[in-house]
């Protein structure tokens, strides 16, 4: 009886006190406050004191945060070890097209064989610092900076200890591997740590040889270890010479300081040969080894050593794609095409940027590299799947590479492949939108049913002055339009769309509108030339029976690429009313079950009572 009126009054002050309104408005602050506050009280309410895997995460964190925002444009490949969610299992790579290598303490270098660096040779240039004892294990990352062309790994300890390594193949002097590595220790002790080196593990025909050279900074004692590499399916042989600066067993590290090293390794190899002609090159192999390695040992102390490497990979980016980012299943995003794209040009040589090419030579590739002539001539290679492959390990890549390559070069883009890695990066680019140098002009020969994504082809060489930028952009009402404009160029260009029916448009710096047509037969929707006499009888060559403007992409194909489903985004205040829907109804369920259970019980209280 006593619960049953204490119940009773706490409805009734319910009642005088929470009218509808009222009860709404408090649902809806207590429901901002757990979504503002919740996050942050169960951090507070689960936290632990700051422990030692703490500051190694914290130190970890401090080395990525300078690649976090090239990330975002997928310009660099951040792994932990182990990966974590999101992150892409592609390979840490560093090649110039001389040689290859996935670092890896056990990782062996690869040399060419055909069009790919896929010959394996039984040595492991890769240098570890060995973990200092009681420091407990090590928070890891690798980071592939593809626009330097540059491998970072850093390891953090719980001490506050750190190693940060940088792996690349230089560009200019193709033979050199270097490896940079910097121990940083904030302690009050002094540390002597331990390297490690596998070298020529495996490699039954190794010759060893120690070789000193004398330099104005000191003696110098460099192991060069020369063998034969039988070639896999074939009776040929490769003769290799590898020289390598000699690495410090221990490494002295003062307390609250930091000591470097810099690990140079020069690789050298014939072209495939007989075995009885392998003594005869042994002793050339070997001595011009040494001769890159003392090259590299002159220049190493220069600030433009590690700058020319950058510089020319660079120079290879500035020709490139931009796409928009597509949540669809099984889409090709900027992360895949950025990767391929550098695995690819670290398996070719970039002869004009050597230091060796001689002057007749750059002239040369320089003729092959402006002579585009029938490139591309198959469809555009973004719906090719086959070409997009796992690249996850090192016969991945070397699938990967010599697919394109195949691809590329039977597609009418030789020449562009003699010039070397220039050469390459603008036939991939060429071939992702089936762009197509032919007869005096530049044509865009996609489907108009393909742009359904933006897109952005950057600096494809017209000429040897030229730069052309060809943008796809979906407007909102779901067409998409052509802009076109010139970096720089050394004479008049001209452009029209589909059909050339329209008068030619004068190109420059500012974009240039153009619409996207569709035409029967199918034919190209975007014409460039510098030759506007040929542009004006280009019309007269392109027979249609129709030409229409290309109509708009069906929403739920933008829908799918834009949220990953074909019922496209709902706004924010769509989940918001549901959830204010869902409350309203648990609380009217409440009040009917509570107002007929009391009833209920008041009903035969009255009974009872009634009865006496």
């Amino acid at each position: 009886m006593e619960c049953m009126e204490v119940v009773r009054k706490w409805k009734r002050n319910m009642d005088n006190y929470f009218t509808y309104r009222r009860t709404f408005l408090l649902i809806t602050i207590v429901f901002g406050l757990i979504l503002y506050l919740g996050p942050s009280f169960l951090k507070w309410l689960f936290r632990s004191d700051t422990s030692a895997e703490d500051i190694a995460e914290r130190c970890l964190r401090d080395r990525l945060r300078a690649f976090y925002f090239a990330a975002e444009d997928f310009n660099v490949n951040i792994q932990h070890i182990p990966l974590q969610n999101q992150e892409k299992p592609y390979i840490p790579y560093i090649g110039n097209g001389m040689f290859g290598l996935h670092v890896h303490a056990e990782s062996t270098l690869f040399i060419r064989n055909g069009r790919v660096l896929s010959l394996p040779v039984s040595y492991r240039p890769v240098v570890t610092v060995l973990s200092p004892a009681g420091f407990g294990k090590a928070r890891e990352a690798v980071v592939v900076h593809y626009l330097s062309g540059i491998v970072h790994r850093y390891q953090c300890y719980s001490s506050g200890l750190y190693m940060s390594y940088q792996y690349y193949a230089h560009r200019t002097l193709p033979a050199i591997l270097v490896q940079e590595i910097k121990v940083t220790n904030p302690t009050n002790e002094n540390l002597n740590l331990g390297s490690q080196q596998m070298k020529e593990t495996d490699w039954p025909t190794a010759a060893t040889e120690i070789v000193q050279f004398e330099r104005n900074t000191g003696s110098y004692e460099n192991h060069t270890y020369t063998g034969v590499v039988n070639i896999p399916l074939s009776s040929g042989v490769v003769a290799v010479s590898i020289a390598s600066k000699n690495v410090p067993r221990t490494l002295e590290v003062k307390a609250r300081s930091s000591t470097s090293i810099q690990v140079l390794t020069a690789v050298n190899y014939s072209e495939p040969l007989s075995e009885t002609k392998y003594d005869t090159w042994t002793a050339v192999v070997e001595k011009q080894a040494g001769d890159h390695l003392k090259m590299a040992l002159k220049k190493v102390n220069r600030h433009s050593f590690k700058e020319d490497h950058m510089n020319v990979w660079s120079q290879l980016w500035s020709t490139g794609i931009t796409i928009s980012y597509s949540k669809a299943a099984d889409a090709i995003n900027g992360d895949k095409i950025n990767a391929t794209m550098y695995y690819i040009l670290s398996q070719v040589s970039s002869p004009y940027h050597e230091e060796t090419t001689t002057k007749q030579k750059k002239v040369e590739l320089t003729n092959s590299l402006f002579y585009a002539e029938g490139c591309f001539g198959g469809y555009h290679t973004l719906q090719a799947a086959n070409l997009w492959r796992e690249l996850s390990t090192a016969e991945d890549v070397n699938t990967a590479v010599s697919l394109w390559l195949l691809t590329l070069e039977k597609q009418g883009c030789h020449n562009l492949i003699k010039a070397g890695a220039s050469g390459v990066v603008q036939a991939m680019v060429l071939s992702f939108g089936a762009l197509r140098f032919s007869n005096q002009h530049l044509e865009f020969n996609i489907h108009p049913k393909y742009l359904h994504r933006d897109y952005m082809f950057r600096r494809l060489n017209y000429g040897n002055l030229t730069h052309v930028n060809i943008s796809v952009v979906v407007q909102d009402d779901n067409k998409a339009v052509l802009y076109v404009a010139l970096d720089r160029s050394d004479r008049s260009y001209y452009a029209c769309d589909g059909g050339c029916l329209d008068d030619p448009v004068l190109l420059g710096q500012q974009k240039k509108q153009f619409p996207v047509k569709l035409t029967d037969p199918v034919t190209a929707i975007l014409y460039i030339t510098y030759d506007k006499q040929h542009m004006e009888e280009l019309r007269h060559t392109i027979h249609l029976k129709e030409i229409v403007e290309a109509p708009a992409h069906e929403h739920h194909v933008i829908a799918l690429h834009k949220h990953g489903h074909h019922l496209g985004g709902l706004p924010t205040l769509f989940w918001v009313s549901i959830c204010i829907l869902i409350v309203t109804f648990h609380l009217f369920l409440f009040k009917l079950i509570y107002n007929e259970y009391c009833g209920q019980q008041q009903d035969k209280y009255r009974t009872r009572y009634g009865k006496l």
